[in-house]
């Protein structure tokens, strides 16, 4: 049962490990093609107890706090992505032959023999736009399509539901790739590379290697960054289909087999006749909502993988023109006496702050919270130029001020040692009073954000409801 198709699942015995957003879909799946489940969960709290009554009641074994031995018999084990490879649970898989696979897994060998293909995205930051905006371009081509996977929809769901597809567009984390070893997509992207989620994967390069395995096996385009090196290195190394190629995205003028900007134009010269001498023009960049550039960067790789599965030129541009961004990404939430303020709370590691930074010439920057081992120095001294001043908030704001005191020692710092439900409301009155008029108070808190709210859109929220009542008082 490693490689090879599993067709009859009647009285296998597989154990699930994890409730939760995938557990429980797996479970369920599992169980209702004729399977033998238990569900292991290392948690045994309120809503652990709740979720396996509800399996229990359809049969399947719910064991609670113990998830790190391997039920007698189990023949296959389905993780949730979120499981480190380092559990006792997966040793103890290795040592007995039983193969491991993650929900994509799952989902991907379930799969029917017309199944729709599947074009698939990662990268630390932007998976979720570009997922969006290429289901976007797909649903103006005319297609069948969902934005599925890490996005919250489940591919299991997407794969076994009423509903049939003519492509899906998949968000996968390094998690999912890790557990996905037979995943094979039409043509997938890693969009950009830095380092995230160490604690997991335990090095840069496993991180780095479990990202690549999006294009194993890919048929038509490996799309990677030019500003990147890293996604091309992982294009090199990949085991691909004969015929498919490389295929990269700038945000300069496009060589040959590259999509990229001409003059405020975004220009295909990888899917065109005569790639040497021709560009087919796909859409403009005030197209692309919010045009900032690491936004275009999301634009541009949506567009090669639709290119990719052969779409015209008219609906790159439609679907980008059709696309609204999720709350919380580069939000411009209102201008107050001249001075933008714009909601970036899903900015939470390093990279994603610096790409928000990056798109703004003058700005107060209000950042902080959990900083997950990050370090700041590349950050604040690549934008220090840009900044009027600083309002830091959050467990690990020292982190950043020593940053600052390195490499912008003359930018003006507000430091906030309050982490209650005011503290936001606190940092924005602070923020305006830096501000000048033409300037972008700009919330990319460079941390996760759960030292003082319960999400990043709890944390987006109350930055958005504190400028509102700035702006009621102005």
């Amino acid at each position: 049962m490693g490689s090879q198709e599993v067709t009859d699942w009647q009285g296998k015995h597989v154990t699930v490990a994890g409730l939760g957003v995938s557990g429980i879909p797996a479970a369920k799946v599992l169980h209702g093609l004729g399977a033998v489940v238990t569900v292991v969960n290392d948690g045994d709290d309120e809503r652990s107890r709740a979720q396996a009554a509800e399996l229990e009641a359809l049969g399947i074994t719910v064991r609670l706090g113990d998830g790190a031995t391997l039920p007698e018999g189990t023949e296959l084990i389905v993780t949730a992505p979120g499981w480190k490879p380092d559990k006792p649970l997966f040793a103890a898989a290795a040592a007995a032959d039983v193969p491991v696979w993650g929900d994509v897994e799952l989902a991907w060998r379930l799969r029917g023999p017309d199944a729709a293909p599947w074009l698939a995205v990662t990268g630390t930051n932007g998976k979720t736009t570009t997922v969006q905006m290429l289901a976007s371009i797909l649903t103006a081509a005319g297609l069948r399509t969902a934005a599925v996977g890490n996005i919250g929809v489940s591919l299991l769901d997407a794969v076994l539901g009423e509903e049939r597809y003519d492509v899906l567009a998949v968000e996968l984390s390094s998690y999912q790739l890790h557990w996905a070893p037979s995943l094979r997509a039409h043509s997938g992207a890693v969009l950009n590379l830095a380092p995230d989620h160490l604690d997991w994967h335990g090095s840069m390069e496993a991180y780095a290697a479990d990202k690549g395995r999006i294009y194993e096996g890919n048929r038509v385009a490996c799309v990677y960054n030019l500003a990147d090196k890293a996604t091309e290195d992982l294009v090199r190394e990949a085991d691909v289909e004969e015929g498919c190629r490389a295929v990269g995205f700038t945000l300069g003028t496009p060589g040959p087999s590259q999509l990229g900007v001409v003059e405020g134009i975004l220009v295909d010269r990888a899917f065109v006749e005569n790639r040497q001498k021709n560009a087919q023009e796909l859409a403009e960049v005030s197209d692309v909502n919010p045009p900032a550039p690491h936004n275009i960067a999301n634009a541009l790789a949506a567009a090669a993988l639709a290119r990719a599965f052969g779409v015209p030129a008219a609906a790159v541009r439609d679907g980008l023109r059709a696309f609204t961004p999720d709350a919380h990404r580069i939000a411009h939430v209102a201008d107050v006496d001249g001075v933008a303020y714009v909601d970036d709370s899903k900015a939470t590691n390093t990279h994603a702050a610096e790409a928000s930074l990056a798109a703004y010439e003058s700005i107060v920057w209000i950042a902080g919270g959990l900083a997950k081992g990050a370090a700041f120095d590349e950050l604040v001294a690549k934008s220090a130029k840009r900044l009027r001043g600083v309002v830091l908030i959050g467990a690990d704001r020292a982190l950043i001020r020593e940053a600052l005191v390195r490499h912008a020692p003359e930018v003006p710092v507000v430091d906030l040692d309050r982490t209650d439900t005011g503290a936001m409301l606190a940092a924005v009155r602070e923020a305006r009073g830096l501000a000048r008029e033409g300037d972008t108070v700009l919330l990319a808190p460079a941390c996760a954000s759960m030292d003082m709210f319960a999400n990043y859109n709890k944390r987006g929220d109350a930055f958005a409801e504190a400028v509102r009542e700035l702006g009621a008082s102005a």
